[in-house]
């Protein structure tokens, strides 16, 4: 393969210089010359080793996806391949339609030093290797300590540049023993000492730095001179890190790939929190991403703002933990527009006022808790007249609460954004973990449970007595027995429990029959006169209110105007390492 670089003119450099030392130590003593293994590169450019086999360490070989592979290839530019070698120097972006590939550096490496010697053999196989000293490519499989090793020590970049250093290596591990080790699983960690290029001058660099790509102006880039205009675009490509399954659909692509920060952020960051250190689990094919489920801002409004971090494709993605749903009378912007509850949101007789349904005084009188606002003439909660609270809070009994204040949601659901949802809705974990509040935790067969519990079928632990249980809709198990999921629950105001869901309370006064002067109904769906929630006080913040006297009139609060059930809700999951597979 022939590479060409061009430049009409060779000025000092203008470039930021951008090194970074993470000072992890490269594993050594391994043999050879300089300590990495016998087995090593000759001096070559694009280079390949030849097949090597990794059944002393993976006797069954390593499932990568699709695909179960006994043997790979080294490439001189920063990765290995399982069905072919490669000699590709620009970095493609993922997924490419090639071979399957682990490249924790694929960029342009070059190890044939300033000389620019001409390739040992011509192709760098391992039967050219001299073993360097630096600037050099080896790998080693350790029988002993079962794992295989190959390293990138102090390499340079195209063309036969040796002013900036790349240190790092790739380990595999067989998981037989770790949590959930089935045959064919393995551990890859990405291991980085020295990061101070991230491209060639083949792949558009300059001193080995991609710069800030632009558009080029009549064949100019505009902001780096310097550069050289390569399709239109000024800038290089810098390095990719990451996996690849060669099927044009599954990959993962660790933040900052085929950018100038690239080489910085390897060695400066981690999905461990080690600098320099980046772990990957490899189940069943799949590679577990290594930071879903954290909380996250999505950048919407609204109840749509608070998200978890879910992993799709090239990395990972703030999903909404809420998803917009109709406006309602509870100070929140249900429908993520920006607007808090606007609309008709309450009966006709009634204005939504501060996240409440409220209605006129009826001569001068409100139910208990309430007094008759002088200023507007409506019934508020005792305190909170003319109190002004922030978005997303309401005022009861003189105090700001949030939207989940007081609320206790049916079993098996928690609150998000004054909702009752179930976290862990559409959440699909691997095989080595079990979906527990919204976040893939290790599943209990690997994992013990706490006293009191056992490990269900799906992977999660249950109360003891319940982990062969199946319960009928709208109950749960509790401690072995089947139970009403609406027990002791307080849903958001404006809604009832029914099936073990929360959902919109009817109004009577909005079209909805009045059931007259008899009982109301409780959470759980049985009756109780003096309480609007079986057995639990009220708050003030579900659907019910209090019952005036009958020569009180309608002095209650009417819950908010019907809304259709919220829709679906789904999450990300963490736990730690979760990935999914992405279509294009």
């Amino acid at each position: 393969m022939v590479k060409l670089v061009s430049r009409g003119l060779v000025l000092a450099a203008v470039l930021v210089c951008s090194f970074a030392s993470a000072q992890v130590p490269l594993i050594d003593g391994l043999g050879g010359t300089a300590g990495f293994g016998a087995d090593c590169l000759g001096r070559n450019d694009d280079g390949s080793s030849r097949e090597i086999s990794l059944t002393s360490v993976f006797p069954t070989g390593i499932q990568f996806f699709d695909e179960v592979h006994t043997s790979m290839f080294v490439n001189t530019n920063g990765n290995i391949t399982f069905s072919d070698d490669l000699a590709s120097f620009t970095p493609e972006a993922f997924p490419v339609a090639d071979r399957p590939m682990i490249a924790p550096f694929w960029a342009d490496v070059d190890i044939r030093g300033t000389a620019c010697a001409e390739p040992d053999g011509g192709t760098g196989f391992a039967g050219d290797c001299h073993n360097p000293t630096s600037n050099g490519v080896w790998w080693h499989l350790d029988t002993e300590e079962q794992r295989v090793i190959v390293t990138w020590d102090r390499v340079g970049y195209y063309n036969c540049n040796e002013d900036r250093d790349m240190s790092f290596q790739l380990v595999l591990t067989p998981a037989e023993t770790s949590a959930c080790g089935t045959g064919g699983d393995f551990d890859v960690e990405f291991r980085f000492n020295t990061c101070e290029w991230n491209t060639g001058d083949a792949s558009g660099g300059m001193n080995g730095l991609a710069g800030e790509r632009e558009a080029c102006f009549i064949g100019i880039c505009p902001i780096n001179p310097l550069f050289p205009c390569m399709g239109g675009t000024c800038g290089g490509i810098a390095a990719q890190s990451g996996f690849d399954a060669g099927n044009e659909r599954d990959f993962v692509e660790i933040m900052g790939s085929r950018t100038n920060e690239i080489h910085t952020i390897l060695c400066t960051m981690s999905n461990v929190g080690e600098p320099g250190i980046w772990r990957f689990q490899i189940r069943s094919g799949v590679v577990v991403c290594p930071d879903a489920g954290e909380a996250c801002d999505t950048g919407m409004m609204g109840v749509c703002g608070a998200g978890r971090t879910q992993c799709v494709g090239g990395g990972t993605e703030c999903r909404p933990e809420v998803e917009s749903s109709d406006e309602r009378c509870d100070a929140l912007d249900n429908d993520c527009d920006g607007m808090v509850d606007e609309g008709s949101l309450c009966a006709a007789d009634e204005i939504c006022d501060r996240g409440v349904c409220i209605g006129n005084c009826f001569e001068g009188g409100c139910p208990a808790g309430e007094v008759c606002s002088e200023a507007t003439g409506r019934c508020v909660d005792e305190g909170c007249d003319g109190v002004e609270c922030p978005e997303g809070e309401r005022c009861r009994a003189g105090e700001c609460v949030g939207a989940c204040d007081g609320v206790t949601c049916p079993a098996g659901l928690s609150c998000r954004g004054g909702r009752c949802v179930d976290l862990c809705a559409g959440e699909a974990c691997d095989d080595c973990t079990a979906c527990v509040e919204g976040a893939c935790v290790p599943r209990c067969d690997f994992e013990p449970c706490e006293a009191g519990q056992a490990c269900a079928d799906d992977g999660r632990c249950v109360d003891a007595g319940c982990e062969s249980m199946t319960c009928p809709a709208g109950q749960a198990c509790v401690g072995g027995a089947c139970t009403d999921a609406c027990a002791g629950a307080v849903c958001p105001m404006g809604e009832i429990c029914q099936v073990g869901e929360c959902v919109p309370a009817p109004m009577p006064d909005a079209g909805v029959p009045d059931s007259g002067p008899g009982p109301m109904m409780d959470a759980g769906g049985g009756t109780d006169a003096a309480l609007p929630d079986a057995g639990v006080p009220d708050t003030g913040v579900d659907a019910s209110r209090a019952v005036p006297r009958p020569d009180q009139g309608c002095g209650c609060r009417v819950p908010g105007a019907p809304s259709s059930a919220p829709s679906p809700l789904w999450l990300s999951a963490l736990g730690v390492l979760l990935w999914r597979r992405r279509r294009r």
